[in-house]
C-alpha cells in the first residue's frame, strides 16, 4: 500500500504542475480488475505490454498499463527518448538493470505499436553494459526517467507489474 501511495503522490505532483488552469475535471480511474484482465490475456511463456488507459492533460499524456514478462520471453534493453515510466511490481521477481549503455542499439520503427501506443520514440538492444543491477520483487516501485536505459537481465519465472507512463509530448495514442 505504501508503494501505491508513492505512485499517487508522484503522479499527482506531475498532474498538478501541468494542469493548474482547470481544476474541475474529474479524475480517471483504472480498476484493479482492468489490470488483472489485461494480465490474464498475456501468454504464460511470453511478454505482453498493454496500455489500459492513456489520457490527455494539457500538452502531455499520462497512462496506465500492465506488463507480464516470462523468463521464456524475449526481453530487450530499451531507452525511451522522452517517456518516463513508473513500475509497481504486483507479483514475481527479477533483476532490473538501469543506466549504462545499450549494446547493439537499433531504433524502433516509427509505425510500431511500441512507438505509437506504449513508449514513443525509443531504442532497443541486446543488453546493457555498465548499468546498476538490482533485484526487484512484488511490492517494489521503480521510477525510470526518460533517456534511461533499462532491461530485465533475469526474470525468476515471471513478473507482472503496473506501469504508469508520463508522455510530456502527448505522442502516445489516447485510450
Amino acid at each position: 500500500m505504501r508503494n501505491m501511495i508513492s505512485i499517487f503522490v508522484l503522479i499527482s505532483g506531475v498532474l498538478l504542475a501541468q494542469s493548474k488552469t482547470d481544476n474541475t475535471r474529474p479524475g480517471t480511474a483504472v480498476s484493479g480488475s482492468d489490470i488483472q484482465a489485461s494480465l490474464k490475456r498475456a501468454p504464460a511463456d511470453g511478454v505482453q505490454d498493454e496500455s489500459i488507459k492513456m489520457i490527455p492533460i494539457e500538452k502531455m499524456h499520462v497512462g496506465v498499463g500492465a506488463v507480464h514478462r516470462s523468463a521464456k520471453g524475449v526481453n530487450y534493453a530499451i531507452i525511451h527518448d522522452a517517456l518516463t515510466e513508473v513500475y509497481h511490481v504486483l507479483s514475481g521477481s527479477g533483476t532490473l538493470v538501469t543506466g549504462g549503455t545499450v549494446t547493439k542499439p537499433e531504433r524502433f520503427p516509427a509505425d510500431s505499436k511500441t512507438v505509437k501506443e506504449l513508449a514513443g520514440p525509443s531504442w532497443r538492444g541486446a543488453a546493457i553494459q555498465g548499468g546498476a543491477s538490482r533485484k526487484i520483487k512484488a511490492g517494489d516501485l521503480v521510477i525510470i526517467p526518460a533517456g534511461t536505459a533499462h532491461w530485465w537481465s533475469q526474470i525468476d519465472g515471471m513478473i507482472d507489474y503496473e506501469v504508469i507512463r508520463v508522455d510530456p509530448g502527448g505522442l502516445l495514442a489516447l485510450k
